[in-house]
């Protein structure tokens, strides 16, 4: 399987993090293999992860992560982002949820942060963990972010020890930049 850059960024971070994790309720939307909610397991979280209910595939994937690592007990949902499901519904309270490079596509961000807006409300403090592979100066969140009533705080990758050109490498032609970043709710939403 093959790990993507900004996964490997997210993990770093929570790695970084990982005095802080035990206990805490995760969510990793947009998992994939699970890197980032792996390891958060590992640490000691409360971890489920999800990937889009339409892509079944997907959220296999997200199983056989979870037994390779020998965590079978973590929880797999299908989540598909800006729909609200059942398994949307029954999820509880988050402290963090984890997304490496969901923001790809323009006319799913609206649809990510709509989601986001749901748990936010379940949970007002919690924060989403995100990382993403930079593609076009013309996408931004910024208007999406002040839409939902979230804010947006750029995370420095050398702040936690990640060296920005070894890590955010991959075989794709060209240079890339992966960016981190921590969303929240706007403090006047609180």
């Amino acid at each position: 399987m093959y790990v993507w850059p900004c996964a490997v960024v997210l993990a770093q971070y929570l790695w970084f993090h990982r005095r802080s994790l035990p206990g805490k309720a995760i969510l990793e939307i947009g998992a994939g293999v699970s890197l980032p909610g792996i390891l958060a397991a590992k640490c000691g979280a409360e971890v489920i992860l999800s990937d889009s209910s339409e892509l079944p595939h997907c959220l296999e994937v997200c199983r056989q992560s979870c037994q390779m690592n020998n965590l079978p007990h973590l929880q797999v949902v299908g989540l598909t982002w800006g729909h609200v499901s059942w398994d949307l519904l029954a999820l509880p309270p988050q402290d963090i949820i984890l997304a490496s490079d969901v923001f790809f596509e323009p006319e799913d961000f609206e649809d990510i942060l709509a989601t986001m807006y749901f748990l936010m409300h379940k949970n007002p403090k919690v924060q989403l963990w995100s990382t993403y592979q930079v593609r076009s100066a013309d996408w931004s969140l910024e208007a999406l972010l002040y839409k939902w009533d979230m804010k947006c705080v750029h995370i420095p990758l050398e702040s936690f020890d990640a060296d920005k050109e070894d890590i955010a490498e991959s075989t794709l032609p060209g240079r890339h930049t992966v960016e981190m970043l921590v969303i929240s709710f706007a403090k006047d939403s609180l």
